[in-house]
């Protein structure tokens, strides 16, 4: 009956959860790296939100960083006051979003302009990671409207810089001592459309910046220059076929099930068509399973750009920008695990399954620390799209998993 009760609450905040995430998606939270100002502005309106919601406590561990306006990248901390559990249940979202892109390529919105069309929020964030963040609000609100009190203490936690490194974010919490080893963490930053997938392992991470320096010179005139763009594609295009091929090995377990290498960011080199480019800047995403070493994968990769210094002239440098190993696969039976499967099993009526994905998420952090740390949602895998949105009623079921899990 209490469980019915709490699911008719939150489909009544339906409507509140919507406006919570539009009024967050028009707060872009860009990180200085790609641009932005970091995530103040949407945090102070968090903020808001945090403070009508009735929380018990909500603490502030901001994090230092000269490269945006206000000096601070923020964390916040909402918690909700338990029983006689000891041990807190964390739910971890982050507050901050990756650039929309080329915004003429959006069709049903402008990327900070969220509508709602076919129960959808449109919009940079809205997915990756607004409604998760939306969800475990809206569970404690609907906890408290109904005058319960959790189980144990639900701490909410919203973090910076999950996009670029966790530095600012995660990893300042971690460094704080927030965590118990006993505690129950949940990270909603990734899943399955039906919200049965469980995921326990990440692969190894590697983040390069590619420069090939060579010799500007007029276009028409080649033999006096050294064109840094043709050697940087030419070294791009080796480094994708040689990766691919030596480091092919396929574990099934994970979703993609092989290591990934994709060629992305590309810098702009010279501002006219008729100059050869000196210098070309390109960034490689890696993303590897957890049996190779990122070491050995650096020393393939400087084997294939000397070669190419020797033939060609350029100077080539490899920047490591992430390199994060593979943490150990969590413990599919550990006790945050059997929770989550009894409360997608209870709404949803699912077996929910085990896996690794190949996407990062702050689990990796927690786990590299020993911290059993499970991540889970319902998601249509649009994070980093053009178009990216949230469906509400997902929305609305993932926050109906966290009120459960509050609460059992």
């Amino acid at each position: 009956m209490q469980n019915q009760r709490l699911f008719y609450e939150i489909e009544q905040l339906q409507a509140e959860m919507v406006k919570a995430l539009m009024e967050l998606i028009r707060l872009p939270a860009i990180a200085p790296e790609n641009g932005g100002d970091g995530e103040t502005q949407k945090a102070e309106k968090l903020a808001q939100i945090l403070h009508y919601t009735g929380f018990d406590r909500i603490e502030r561990y901001d994090a230092e960083d000269s490269r945006v306006s206000s000096g601070k990248r923020p964390n916040i901390i909402a918690y909700c006051q338990g029983g006689t559990d000891a041990r807190r249940l964390w739910i971890i979202t982050h507050l901050d979003v990756v650039p929309p892109g080329e915004e003429q390529m959006w069709t049903m919105s402008k990327p900070f302009e969220p509508p709602l069309k076919n129960n959808r929020v449109y919009g940079r964030g809205a997915e990756d990671n607004g409604q998760s963040l939306v969800a475990s609000i809206f569970a404690v609100k609907a906890i408290k409207r109904l005058g319960l009190k959790p189980k144990r203490t639900v701490a909410l936690a919203f973090v910076a810089d999950e996009e670029q490194g966790n530095i600012y974010g995660i990893q300042h919490l971690i460094d704080k001592g927030l965590f118990r080893k006993d505690d129950l963490i949940v990270v909603p930053d990734s899943g399955s459309g039906d919200g049965s997938f469980l995921e326990v392992a990440e692969k190894s991470v590697l983040w390069l910046r590619l420069r090939t320096f060579g010799k500007q010179a007029h276009a028409s005139l080649p033999n006096t220059g050294l064109n840094a763009h043709r050697v940087g594609m030419q070294v791009a295009l080796a480094l994708d076929r040689m990766l691919h091929e030596k480091y092919s090995c396929k574990d099934e377990q994970f979703d993609v099930p092989w290591s990934t290498f994709e060629p992305t960011k590309q810098e702009k080199n010279v501002d006219a068509v008729n100059i050869i480019p000196g210098e070309d800047i390109l960034y490689f995403d890696c993303q590897i399973l957890p049996n190779y070493s990122l070491d050995e994968v650096l020393s393939e990769i400087t084997l294939i750009t000397g070669e190419f210094e020797k033939e060609t002239g350029v100077k080539i440098t490899v920047e490591v920008l992430q390199k994060q190993a593979a943490p150990e696969m969590n413990d599919s039976g550990s006790e945050v695990a059997m929770l989550l499967k009894q409360a997608i099993r209870e709404s949803r009526e699912l077996d929910a399954r085990v896996g690794g994905i190949g996407g990062g998420t702050c689990a990796a952090f927690f786990r590299k620390a020993g911290f059993p740390a499970m991540v889970w949602s319902t998601v249509d895998e649009v994070a980093h799209q053009r178009d990216e949105y949230s469906k509400v009623d997902n929305m609305v079921n993932d926050a109906k998993v966290f009120a459960l899990l509050a609460m059992s």
